[in-house]
Formats: structure tokens, C-alpha cells, sequence
């Protein structure tokens, strides 16, 4: 296994399928989630403007025989006013997969170690992801790397 930088444009056709098989993977338990063939180019073409503005990071996970396998993408955020000075500006895990054959391979842990070396070397001391209530596997495996609950949205539909 090996992290690396993501390298475009080479890498653009694995990320596009990772964004699709995620966007599958949570369509089994959350409605709201886009499936038309679009909506992966757009998410893309944004995330590509966030890591430019936001002094963004990208891995990608290989396997032993090189092949992409994941990525996540992290970058700077800034929280509200209220928070203090200090965790204002933070790092945000925007974007995390890992194909179903590679899951428990410790790709997923490693994509977010990296993520967690870039914010420390941007000198952030805060690392924020955002899980869907209904990913019972994502939020065991985050607890997992030390992330603990922050804050919960709800939603009712009208």
C-alpha cells in the first residue's frame, strides 16, 4: 500500500469513478444523493476550485501493485466567529473513499494520516470531517482514528 499526491490529469478518471461509487454507496441510505452522469464532473471541477482557494491537499491510495484504490481530499476552513482564534481556521476532510475491495486494508486510515500531516504542516490543530447520520461504517471507522462527534444538523422535510 502507498499514499501519494494525486496526479492530474492522470488521476482524474479514478477519482471520478471513486466520486461515483461513494455517491452509490450513500444512496443506499440517504435519498437526497444526485446519481445523474453530471453531477460527478461538476462535484469535481468544484472540489478542484476548493483545493485552489482553500490551500488544499489530495492523495490517493494505491495497492501493492500500484493500482488507485482511494483518495481524500482535505483543505482550509473557517468556522464561525464564535469559535475561538485558535480552532477558527481548520482543516476539513472533504473527501474520503475507498474502493469495497480495499476497505479494511488500512487504506482509509492511512488516506486520513496524510490529511492529518497536511493540516499540521498548514499549523492547523483541528481536523473536521462531516459523516451522514445513516454511514454507521464511516462514523465507527473515524472514531476509530480519534475523531469524536462536534456538532449534528438535522433535517425535517416539509
Amino acid at each position: 500500500m502507498a499514499i501519494r499526491d494525486v496526479r492530474l490529469p492522470e488521476d482524474e478518471p479514478a477519482i471520478l469513478a471513486f466520486l461515483h461509487g461513494l455517491q452509490d454507496y450513500e444512496a443506499e441510505f440517504e435519498p437526497d444523493r444526485r446519481r445523474d452522469p453530471a453531477w460527478a464532473v461538476e462535484h469535481w471541477q468544484e472540489a478542484l476550485r476548493r483545493r485552489a482557494e482553500r490551500s488544499g491537499a489530495m492523495f490517493i491510495a494505491e495497492d501493492d501493485t500500484g493500482q488507485p484504490v482511494g483518495w481524500a481530499f482535505a483543505h482550509d476552513e473557517t468556522n464561525e466567529l464564535f469559535v475561538v482564534e485558535a480552532e477558527r481556521t481548520h482543516g476539513y476532510l472533504a473527501e474520503l473513499y475507498v474502493i469495497p475491495e480495499a476497505r479494511r486494508g488500512g487504506h482509509g486510515r492511512a488516506l486520513i494520516v496524510a490529511c492529518e500531516g497536511w493540516a499540521k504542516a498548514r499549523g492547523h490543530t483541528v481536523l473536521m470531517v462531516g459523516v451522514l447520520a445513516g454511514n454507521a461504517q464511516a462514523i465507527r471507522a473515524y472514531e476509530g482514528t480519534g475523531f469524536a462527534p462536534y456538532n449534528l444538523t438535522m433535517r425535517r422535510y416539509l
